[in-house]
């Protein structure tokens, strides 16, 4: 049973990070929108505002609570936790945070406020490259990761996205 548990979670994983990624890119596209001339912009608002709607109520919420009830069931087989899980459940705790602030955002793009431009967005996109390859990193090496070279390694990874990040800005820029 335990298998097919895990394996029902790690599925709604996926749907999950897949949702919360294509959801900013949604919210991207919508703020860039804004660009637009008046009849273009409102074009493009309504059908970004259809798909965010579908995508965030449709796909991505549900599998976040799926996930939730199907990691809650695997986590009640353990008859202790070990610290790495705990670790886990740290991220896991932040990861809805995250999950929680994109609802915000949702939120008021379905009301037409756009708070943040597309580059802050596109860097607020890789919190959740952090969070899964964080995550991943801990369940697949478990015990034989060190504090220290996770730590380095998740430093080293927040530096490489942020960067590639502004260098893809950069050219953007240079193109237009």
């Amino acid at each position: 049973m335990f298998l097919y548990l895990k394996a029902i979670h790690i599925i709604f994983v996926v749907t999950w990070f897949s949702g919360m990624f294509y959801v900013v890119r949604l919210f991207i596209y919508n703020t860039e929108a804004n660009q637009q001339n008046q009849a273009t912009k409102q074009i493009l608002q309504q059908q970004f505002a259809i798909m965010q709607k579908r995508l965030w109520l449709g796909i991505t919420w549900p599998s976040a609570i799926i996930t939730a009830i199907f990691g809650v069931s695997l986590l009640l087989q353990y008859p202790t936790i070990p610290p790495w899980l705990w670790l886990k459940l740290c991220f896991i705790t932040g990861l809805y945070a995250y999950h929680f602030s994109l609802h915000r955002i949702y939120q008021q793009q379905q009301k037409g406020i756009h708070k943040f431009s597309s580059t802050q967005l596109r860097l607020y996109n890789e919190v959740a490259t952090i969070f899964l390859v964080t995550i991943v990193m801990l369940v697949v090496v478990r015990t034989q990761l060190s504090a220290a070279w996770g730590l380095l390694g998740l430093l080293v990874l927040i530096v490489g996205v942020t960067t590639a990040t502004l260098i893809y800005k950069r050219i953007r820029k240079q193109k237009s």
